[in-house]
């Protein structure tokens, strides 16, 4: 049985409907869940990038009357430039084994607050 869950793009977010539909989805929403699952958004810009790249090839192929060739699954991607936040400095610079489990609950939440730019 193929099924998907209705979802909308609203924005930069993905919305559920909270409706189980026979089929498969019209479209791919990886990166959305990817962010939704917590991946770094440099990952998922990278692979927005990517994927812009390998849909104008795919779109100059069609319009192309020359005989199609592979898409270059392997080619080496430009690398990502390191991104510097305030979460992640306060990552790097924290000993995860002196902190008590309350002190790292306290932390996590603190580090989610850098991450959003909220502090």
């Amino acid at each position: 049985m193929n099924v998907h869950v209705e979802a909308v793009e609203h924005g930069d977010k993905l919305v559920f409907l909270h409706s189980v539909r026979e089929g498969p989805a019209n479209q791919s929403y990886g990166l959305q869940v990817a962010a939704l699952a917590g991946i770094p958004k440099s990952v998922t810009a990278q692979a927005r990038r990517y994927l812009t790249e390998l849909e104008r090839e795919r779109d100059a192929l069609r319009t192309s009357t020359s005989p199609q060739r592979e898409l270059p699954l392997f080619t080496p991607v430009e690398a990502a430039v390191p991104v510097q936040s305030a979460a992640l400095e306060a990552l790097r610079a924290l000993d995860p084994n002196s902190l008590s489990p309350r002190e790292a609950l306290d932390l996590l939440f603190r580090l989610q607050t850098l991450d959003r730019g909220d502090a």
